[in-house]
C-alpha cells in the first residue's frame, strides 16, 4: 500500500536551499496491512526469540556468552559504518596487546562495547527514553573519532546522507529545529502511545523512524541498531540480550538501505517489516545454534583434558579462562589465575599438544595463544566489508 510516511520541507539555508524529510508520527496511517504471510513471519520471529531466550536460560554461564556476543555485535555494527577491525584486534586491544592493531578503528569498536554495556545496565533503573538514548550516545562518542560531534546531544545543525552537501545528498533528515519534536513523538510511540503495537513491529517501525530522524551528528546507525535489542530487553522478551541484527544488516546492507529509503519515498512499511522479521527469525535461530555449537565444543575439549590425570586440573582452569577470553599470553593467564608462570606455561603446552590452543605470533618471547576453534565460531560473518 502506498502511503505518505512524511513530508518534505524547504530549508532556505545558504549557500543553496534544499528539501529535508520530516517523518510523520508512528504508527503509520493508513494502518499496516498484516496479511497472512506477514502474520506468519511475525509468529515465526516471536517463536525464534522464545527459543533463543530458552537456550540462554539453560546456559551454564550466560555471562560468558553475553560478553563475547556483545563484542561481536560491536564489531559488526562498527563495520557497517566503515571500520576495518577484527574480533582478534578488539580482544588484543582490551588486553593491552597493541602491536599492529588499527587503533582508531578498534577504539571505536571498544566504545560501542562500553555504550552497549552502559545501556543494558541503565535499563535496570531507566526506561527506554530520550534521556537513555542520549546517554548511550554520549558513551559511544566520549573519546576518539567523533568526540567533537556533540556526544550525548541532539544535533543543532543540519546533517545529510550521501553527497557533499544537503543540496545533492541522497537523503536529508529533518531540520535541527524539528529534531526534538520528532524524537518526542518517537518516545511516545515506544511507550505505546497513541496505541500499543506488537513489540517486534514496534521495534521495526522505531528503527526506521530513528534512522530517518538521524538525531545526532554521528553514531546514528550504531545507536539505532542498539535500540532494537534494548527495546526487546526492556519489554522482557529477552532476559539475556543475545539478539543482535548487525550481521543480518551487514550481509544484506544494500537491501537494508534500499528498504529504509522505500519507507520514506513510498511509505512501504510492509516490505521493510518482511525484511526485518525475517532478520529477527534468522538471527535468533543462528544465535541459538551458535550457543549450542560452542557448548558442544567446550564439553568435548573438557572431556579430552579430563582424562589426563593430575595435570588436568591446571589445564582445565586455563581452558576455562580461554572461554572468557580466546586470545591470551602466559603473562595475562598467570595474573588472571594466580598460578605460577611454569605451571601456566606447562598447561598451555599441553593444550597446544591437544590442538586446543595455537600460538599466533611466531615469536619466541611475548607469545600470544588463541583458542582457535572457539574464535572461528565467533568470527563467522565478521570479515571486514570492502571500503566504499
Amino acid at each position: 500500500m502506498r502511503r505518505e510516511s512524511g513530508t518534505h520541507v524547504r530549508v532556505d539555508t545558504p549557500p543553496e536551499p534544499f528539501r529535508a524529510f520530516v517523518p510523520k508520527p508512528l504508527p503509520p496511517e493508513p494502518p499496516l496491512q498484516l496479511d497472512a504471510a506477514l502474520q506468519a513471519l511475525l509468529d515465526q520471529a516471536n517463536f525464534a526469540l522464545g527459543r533463543l531466550d530458552g537456550a540462554a536460560s539453560v546456559l551454564p554461564d550466560s555471562s560468558l556468552f553475553l560478553s563475547m556476543y556483545v563484542r561481536k555485535e560491536a564489531l559488526l555494527s562498527s563495520q557497517i559504518e566503515g571500520t576495518q577491525s577484527s574480533l582478534s584486534d578488539l580482544l588484543l586491544f582490551e588486553d593491552d596487546e597493541l602491536r599492529g592493531i588499527p587503533l582508531d578503528d578498534v577504539r571505536e569498536v571498544s566504545h560501542y562495547v562500553s555504550a552497549l554495556d552502559y545501556g543494558l545496565k541503565r535499563l535496570e533503573t531507566l526506561p527506554i527514553s530520550l534521556r537513555l538514548i542520549q546517554e548511550i550516545h554520549g558513551v559511544l562518542l566520549a573519546r576518539g573519532r567523533g568526540n567533537e560531534k556533540a556526544p550525548g546531544e541532539f544535533r543543532r545543525t543540519q546533517n545529510w546522507i550521501g553527497g557533499t552537501r544537503p543540496g545533492n545528498a541522497a537523503y536529508v533528515p529533518p531540520p535541527p529545529d524539528r529534531v526534538m519534536e520528532c524524537m518526542g513523538e518517537l518516545e511516545s510511540f515506544l511507550h505505546g502511545q497513541p496505541q500499543r503495537v506488537p513489540l517486534l513491529l514496534r521495534a521495526a517501525l522505531a528503527h526506521v523512524q530513528f534512522e530517518s530522524i538521524h538525531p545526532f551528528l554521528d553514531g546514528n546507525g550504531r545507536v539505532g541498531r542498539l535500540l532494537i535489542t534494548l527495546l526487546l530487553c526492556a519489554e522482557g522478551v529477552l532476559r539475556t540480550p543475545l539478539l543482535y541484527l548487525s550481521l543480518y544488516f551487514k550481509t544484506h546492507r544494500q537491501r537494508y538501505y534500499e528498504l529504509l529509503q522505500a519507507v520514506r519515498t513510498e511509505g512501504d512499511w510492509e516490505r521493510w517489516l518482511r525484511f526485518f522479521l525475517t532478520g529477527v527469525a534468522t538471527t535468533a535461530e543462528q544465535a541459538a545454534a551458535t550457543a549450542e555449537r560452542i557448548l558442544e565444543l567446550f564439553a568435548a575439549d573438557r572431556d579430552r583434558i579430563g582424562v589426563l590425570g593430575r595435570k588436568a586440573g591446571s589445564m582445565l582452569r586455563v581452558h576455562h579462562t580461554f572461554q572468557r577470553h580466546p586470545v591470551l599470553s602466559v603473562t595475562k593467564l598467570t595474573g588472571r589465575l594466580g598460578l605460577s608462570a611454569p605451571t601456566v606455561r606447562s598447561a598451555v603446552d599441553h593444550l597446544r599438544s591437544l590442538g586446543i590452543l595455537h600460538e599466533m605470533t611466531g615469536r619466541k618471547r611475548d607469545r600470544l595463544f588463541v583458542y582457535r576453534a572457539y574464535l572461528d565460531v565467533l568470527d563467522e560473518g565478521t570479515e571486514p566489508l570492502p571500503p566504499r
